[in-house]
């Protein structure tokens, strides 16, 4: 049998007559310094030199911290957001040490967890416990707290984001005191604290909602882009997680669907998603300049792949390996528009932009009542684009931003965007809502960075 790189890799050749280049690995992170050690996030796009980094090992110690510190606090969780949210020359606290399950209620079906926990160190403990995540995203690297603080989601047009799976929170505040919020105790705190972006403190603990461990089969099928759009918002209410990726510059896309299933475990045979995105690259370094020849390739190479699909554990069938780093930008748009939006970036990405080759991602999320929440008050369509790490994201995304703001779209927090202050304003109807709450927990601004002091300063 012939493998898919192998293959692709013969049909690049015999049209340009070369091969292609090793990936250039990333300098190893100077490890040595005890203090000012160098940030930086998942991508590099985003890195400081703070005075001072921190790893509490109890909350005592962490509210020990804030109280004492000088200058500004930053949250930092395991550094998958691509917008300035981390960066200070002041104190980085980070959670890791706070990290696993606290207790749980199998009345309830509910679970206290540690907010440094992360999201690929939850699933078994809860499921011991008798209980699973309602819905997750596709990256489990990612924390807890981070999750909440930007509004991180799965994919399902029942299903909401992370935070609103939420039913209290504990926050050290600016002052280093102990606080803890639910519907009904500090409910204002806690409607603007469950989409916060870490400007009202360090989040310690989060009691989640859950539900009873279930299965997921998970069906990965290729096809041409038009039947896909054709059919995405059938299969977005049929199935309980849906999302579609295209391939740039191919003509052909997947959708990968996840529903409830008591059939067996098991697997067919799978593709590695980080070979595919490097075999993407490859096609792009090679036949940039001849498009028609690069979507023959790819959509003859992609007609050869078969469909696949895992019967699992939730928890284990929602990931996808992400080692290839990229920058993102994600909007998430009024469900009604996001097609026609999605048909618009195709278009100005296939003319304008030869050197992309990441797949876009298009999601489905269910509206809410959170005051910061990207999907307040609206069901969701979410479109994500990528650049490789390496490459210049501004061209692209300059590009693309225009349609998904022509849409009413609001920006992932976590996730590039040129968005300010007054136009968050206008995108948020909670917002100065949320700003008094800010100013009344924290009026001297001590979670404040630049960036945000730009945004609720």
């Amino acid at each position: 049998m012939i493998k898919r790189r192998n293959l692709l890799g013969a049909m690049v050749a015999a049209a340009v007559g070369s091969q292609a280049l090793p990936l250039q690995v990333l300098a190893a992170a100077d490890k040595a310094k005890p203090r000012s050690i160098p940030w930086r996030n998942w991508s590099g796009s985003q890195q400081c030199v703070p005075a001072l980094r921190s790893a509490p090992a109890t909350v005592a110690e962490l509210q020990e911290l804030i109280a004492s510190a000088s200058g500004t606090v930053r949250a930092v969780g395991a550094g998958h957001s691509f917008t300035p949210l981390v960066p200070t020359d002041g104190t980085i606290v980070s959670l890791s040490r706070l990290s696993g399950l606290v207790n749980h209620d199998p009345k309830s079906m509910q679970a206290t967890l540690w907010a440094g926990s992360r999201l690929g160190d939850i699933g078994q403990p809860l499921e011991t416990a008798g209980q699973a995540l309602i819905n997750m995203p596709d990256i489990d690297e990612q924390t807890l707290a981070g999750c909440l603080a930007t509004a991180t989601h799965g994919t399902g047009t029942n299903i909401g984001c992370m935070p609103t799976f939420v039913e209290g929170l504990q926050l050290v505040d600016a002052r280093g005191d102990l606080v803890d919020c639910d519907a009904n105790n500090n409910p204002e705190l806690f409607q603007a604290a469950k989409v916060s972006l870490g400007v009202l403190g360090v989040v310690t603990q989060v009691r989640l909602q859950n539900v009873a461990p279930y299965r997921l089969r998970r069906e990965t099928v290729w096809r041409e882009f038009d039947e896909i759009l054709e059919i995405a918002d059938g299969m977005a209410d049929k199935h309980r997680n849906f999302e579609f990726y295209y391939i740039p510059f191919s003509g052909m896309g997947f959708t990968d669907t996840h529903d409830l299933t008591d059939e067996p475990l098991g697997s067919t045979e799978k593709i590695d998603s980080n070979d595919s995105v490097e075999d993407l690259k490859l096609a792009r370094d090679w036949l940039e300049g001849w498009p028609r020849l690069r979507e023959l390739i790819l959509s003859s190479v992609i007609k050869t792949l078969s469909d696949e699909v895992t019967v699992e554990s939730s928890w284990k069938n929602y990931i996808s390996e992400r080692n290839v780093r990229f920058n993102e930008m994600e909007y998430h748009l009024p469900r009604e528009h996001g097609l026609q939006a999605m048909r618009e970036i195709r278009t100005v990405l296939e003319t304008q932009h030869p050197e992309v080759f990441f797949p876009i991602e298009v999601r489905y999320i269910k509206g809410d009542d959170i005051w910061l929440s990207p999907f307040h008050q609206r069901d969701t369509c979410s479109i994500a684009v990528h650049r490789y790490f390496e490459d210049d994201y501004k061209p692209y995304f300059k590009s693309i931003e225009p349609i998904f703001r022509k849409y009413n779209g609001r920006p992932h927090w976590g996730k590039l965007n040129t968005l300010r202050r007054d136009d968050f304003r206008k995108l948020y109807p909670r917002w100065d809502d949320f700003i008094e709450v800010r100013r009344a927990i924290d009026p001297g601004g001590r979670f404040l960075n630049p960036y945000l002091a730009g945004l609720f300063g």
